[in-house]
């Protein structure tokens, strides 16, 4: 088994605490999707991308979306009433979320306990029954049901926002 994100226990302890059911899967590091195409194909459900982000107002926003859906950054700050967005510098990720590049997840926002990170949620996300995302590290992927997210994100401290970021990214 991979070393656990030092923060990983109490992440598994809230999803019980919720009533969540999770299952998680050891698998060798990934940082990409692309990446991750040959795991994913073990492992049924949809799976994830996590983007941290920052506008040049200097506001925080993690996107996680299904891995597949196109995201046309130069288009999502106006819905979000941002400035325009690029990545955040893995210093401030680290700080907010307490995790690494690679290991971005909807789950890191139980480390933003101040709320400064602004939560999106892909609409697509919720076609799925199950959902995989990195427990806070990337050696390993826990499912769960995509309708449990929002419970999740809400006993954080983060009303996600919801978006059809397909939609969002098409009619060029």
């Amino acid at each position: 088994m991979n070393a656990l994100h030092p923060n990983e226990p109490q992440l598994y302890a809230l999803l019980d605490q919720l009533g969540i059911a999770h299952q998680t899967e050891e698998h060798e590091a990934v940082f990409t999707v692309e990446e991750s195409r040959d795991i994913k194909a073990r492992l049924p459900g949809g799976h994830s991308k996590n983007l941290f982000l920052k506008d040049k107002a200097g506001q925080f926003v993690l996107i996680s979306a299904l891995a597949d859906t196109p995201i046309k950054l130069n288009r999502l700050h106006a819905h979000l009433g941002m400035k325009r967005l690029s990545f955040g510098r893995e210093e401030a990720l680290f700080d907010h979320l307490g995790v690494r590049p690679g290991s971005v997840t909807v789950f890191s926002v139980m480390n933003d306990t101040n709320a400064q990170v602004r939560l999106v949620l892909d609409a697509a996300l919720f076609e799925q029954e199950f959902v995989w995302f990195h427990p806070l590290r990337n050696t390993a992927s826990t499912r769960v049901r995509a309708d449990d997210l929002i419970a999740f994100a809400k006993a954080t401290e983060h009303d996600p926002l919801i978006l059809d970021l397909a939609g969002l990214a098409a009619g060029d």
